[in-house]
């Protein structure tokens, strides 16, 4: 049996002298954000205990994260993988389970108190949801949660006393700007970007760039996927809509300006023309610490920002002609219904071919707009309507790229 069983995951306080310190559960471990959660975790042993670790197919990262950390329990979500992850962790009294329903169930268990939710793309919905209904904090790092069903999402935040607590370096700058303020007194919240590796070239140029090409993120080291979304700039357009549900700000006041450097993360405009940002080195074990911190200063050793080294900071309006991508945040807000969530399904599918160099960077959007324009609308869709959709849109663009 590799399903979840809530009592394999009630001693955490008696197990690892976790009393006084949070018990986080991270979910989507062995990846980018993951690792830099276990950082954090490691650099504050006083402070947080990793009390579960949840992986997608990376069984050997696991394997070795939860032997250095000793949480709990181990999930994988690739159900062929369960017994290479019992047999290694068993013998040290770890718990183990397998797939995806192990991991929603996991979500409701009594031994840990926040989530980090640090997995990529839709996959994180359903947890999150489950989590947020057993009244967890949530750190948020997946922004496709808020995409595809951002008023769900909000719906189930208002109905618990789970606390939402953005991860994503842009947001959880403009939660430090809101911080004391009266959201009605903001003008415009301004998310910055870096422009991504393609910010200087040319509608021609873009026509002949390669994934070794996008992978070549200028500022942030980040995982694949959300490295070519940086490239698309449809990272931004997620991040306009993951703004519009954090802070219940309407689409009309949410806007993104390029910034190179990468050192202001955001911004607030206010209406009496005050301007708050938030600037710091480009890491995300900043805003992690700010998240699990519970919205508090923890201190560090980490070289901090030095603003004496940075000869310029500059800023110039997104290029939508050349990357189209950005358009789709606002146009996701203003049609609502599932089309975020056919733009989110779309995307996942195409990225995932062009990294397998199926299909050309610019087929990318080409193919999110052919999936807007074939799938059908459901103007207030249930969670099962937004399942069903993005399964239907994948097929679809699947479809289009492998040609079945």
């Amino acid at each position: 049996m590799n399903g979840f069983d809530s009592s394999n995951c009630s001693n955490i306080i008696d197990n690892n002298s976790g009393e006084g310190r949070k018990r986080v559960a991270v979910l989507g471990s062995t990846g980018s954000i993951g690792t830099q959660t276990l950082d954090v975790i490691r650099e504050y042993p006083e402070k947080f205990v990793p009390a579960m670790l949840v992986a997608g197919t990376k069984v050997d990262t696991l394997i070795q994260q939860a032997l250095k950390f000793r949480p709990e329990v181990a999930i994988i979500a690739d159900e062929s993988l369960y017994w290479k992850l019992k047999d290694a962790l068993e013998p040290f009294g770890i718990k183990t389970a397998a797939g995806q329903d192990a991991i929603n169930d996991a979500m409701e268990a009594d031994c840990f108190d926040t989530v980090v939710t640090a997995t990529v793309g839709y996959s994180g919905l359903a947890p999150t949801l489950r989590a947020i209904n057993a009244g967890k904090d949530i750190a948020l790092a997946n922004k496709e949660t808020l995409v595809v069903a951002g008023e769900l999402v909000a719906e189930a935040l208002g109905r618990s006393k789970s606390r939402m607590l953005p991860v994503d370096s842009e947001h959880s700058a403009i939660y430090q700007c809101l911080v004391g303020e009266d959201v009605a007194k903001v003008k415009q919240l301004i998310i910055t970007a870096s422009g991504g590796p393609f910010r200087k070239k040319s509608a021609v140029e873009l026509e002949s760039v390669t994934m070794k090409d996008a992978l070549k993120h200028p500022n942030w080291s980040m995982g694949a996927k959300i490295t070519i979304d940086s490239a698309t700039m449809i990272n931004k357009a997620f991040e306009i809509i993951e703004a519009r549900w954090l802070f219940g700000v309407e689409k009309e006041r949410i806007t993104a300006l390029v910034h190179p450097q990468s050192i202001i993360h955001s911004m607030v405009e206010f209406v009496d023309g005050a301007v708050k940002a938030q600037l710091g080195v480009p890491d995300m074990r900043l805003p992690i610490r700010y998240a699990l911190g519970d919205a508090t200063r923890l201190q560090t050793s980490d070289s901090p920002l030095t603003l004496e080294k940075m000869a310029s900071l500059t800023f110039e309006r997104p290029d939508e002609e050349r990357f189209p991508g950005i358009k789709l945040g606002h146009y996701a807000l203003e049609k609502g219904g599932t089309t975020a969530c056919v733009i989110n399904a779309a995307n996942e599918v195409a990225v995932a071919a062009f990294l397998r160099e199926k299909i050309r960077f610019k087929d990318i959007y080409n193919f999110i707009t052919k999936a807007l324009g074939a799938m059908p609308f459901v103007a207030g869709p249930t969670l099962d309507d937004y399942v069903a959709l993005n399964a239907e849109t994948r097929r679809f663009v699947e479809s289009l790229v492998y040609g079945f």
